[in-house]
């Protein structure tokens, strides 16, 4: 019997991704039925309700699902889940289906069918609804506000089977695994305790400090790197691999840590997201996850540890795997090295902020990069993809929120 934690619902993974025989009927049969475009985050949605990165959900939530979800961060039957995972389109697609009808699930930029929807319900939302409560605010600034405002006007909910893995397994053929593959790979390693290390960025010094915390309290640690859409300005997945790479295998202890990544685009909804980062960590094998300063947030739309905060006012029998809550962390001058709020006695001139933002601001000015703040193999990843950058591809990095301080 595995030591790991469970998947999330208690009763085993449930991938929705179709093989073999079934796979290939059901893509002939997909060409027969109405089809609907969907947007990058639902191909993301898509691909996780595949992979059984969302284990239980079968498919896309109905109104009840998404009032509650919004309201109590729970399902209309009780299963704790913290954000609505929901498919629109246009109100004239929509008016072109009826309710028990079999739809086909496009992603347009590849042109390629992902899944098949049995379309059980068709409803309208407040949207401004859904971001009061899921990203506390409306203001249209906010790219997770943005991304819902944009949303078709009708959303389409019942059971999928999934058709495509998107192509993530051939595009990151390295370090992408599916959370059976995750799991089996650490009952291989004998690990029990594995904790989560969620990133959008390269990892700078202060990313490393936390991952070593972890190393120290459990078997071993995920670096778990999202893989699908960022805002502009953030650096793609594929170089933020190579860096990564670049540090663990130049200052990590080999077999401690495991580098992977998931096919999710970035909500950047603070607490919210930080909840669904555990939950699909727990489906993946993980018991914890590392939750420091600002946790999916962006700008200054949620304090600094509000995402280790929420944990605490939801049930405590939600989630199996925890919060590995630390400090702010940062390069202290007078204690030679890394510290924390907790560790660290000195004053605020002695102390070296560290934050992905920081870094981006400083690589893409061409400014120089202080030793304490990256390692040097990194950052000579890094330099090399904006130095190739072409000036139309060139966004400028500014400093807000609590990447200011």
């Amino acid at each position: 019997m595995s030591g790991l934690v469970e998947p999330h619902g208690g009763q085993g993974l449930k991938p929705l991704l179709l093989e073999g025989d079934a796979l290939a009927a059901e893509r002939k049969r997909a060409q027969t039925l109405p089809r609907v475009n969907v947007s990058s985050r639902e191909v993301g949605d898509l691909i996780m309700l595949g992979i059984g990165g969302f284990t239980p959900l079968t498919g896309f939530m109905g109104y009840d699902d998404w009032r509650s979800v919004c309201d109590n961060m729970h399902t209309a039957n009780g299963l704790f889940w913290p954000i609505p995972i929901t498919l629109s389109t246009d109100g004239a697609t929509a008016e072109s289906l009826n309710e028990g009808d079999d739809v086909a699930l496009y992603d347009a930029e590849r042109d390629e069918v992902l899944a098949v929807l049995t379309l059980r319900e068709k409803y309208r939302i407040d949207r401004g609804h859904e971001c009061r409560t899921v990203f506390g605010t409306e203001d249209a600034d906010h790219p997770g506000v943005k991304m819902v405002m944009q949303q078709g006007e009708v959303n389409l909910a019942g059971p999928v089977k999934v058709l495509s893995d998107g192509g993530y397994p051939r595009q990151y053929a390295d370090i992408y695994l599916t959370p059976a593959e995750t799991r089996a790979l650490f009952e291989r390693k004998g690990w029990t305790t594995v904790a989560a290390f969620q990133t959008r960025n390269p990892m700078h010094r202060s990313h490393e400090y936390l991952a070593k915390i972890a190393i120290e309290t459990c078997d071993g640690v995920l670096i778990h790197s999202l893989l699908g859409k960022l805002k502009p300005g953030d650096i793609p997945a594929e170089v933020r691999q190579e860096a990564i790479s670049a540090l663990l295998d130049n200052y990590f202890v080999r077999d401690t840590v495991v580098q992977s990544g998931y096919p999710l685009d970035m909500r950047y909804a603070g607490p919210r997201e930080a909840l669904l980062h555990a939950l699909f960590r727990q489906n993946y094998g993980c018991s914890h996850l590392i939750v420091g300063r600002d946790h999916a947030g962006v700008g200054d739309y949620y304090g600094p540890f509000d995402a280790q905060a929420i944990f605490d006012e939801i049930p405590a029998d939600a989630l199996q795997t925890r919060p590995l809550k630390i400090d702010w962390t940062f390069w202290c001058n007078r204690c030679e090295g890394m510290a924390s709020m907790r560790t660290c006695p000195h004053e605020a001139e002695d102390r070296l902020l560290l934050s992905g933002t920081k870094l981006r601001k400083m690589l893409s000015e061409g400014e120089p990069v202080p030793a304490n703040f990256s390692r040097p193999e990194v950052l000579t990843v890094l330099r090399a993809y904006y130095e190739g950058l072409s000036e139309d591809k060139k966004v400028k990095v500014t400093l807000s929120g609590h990447s200011a301080k």
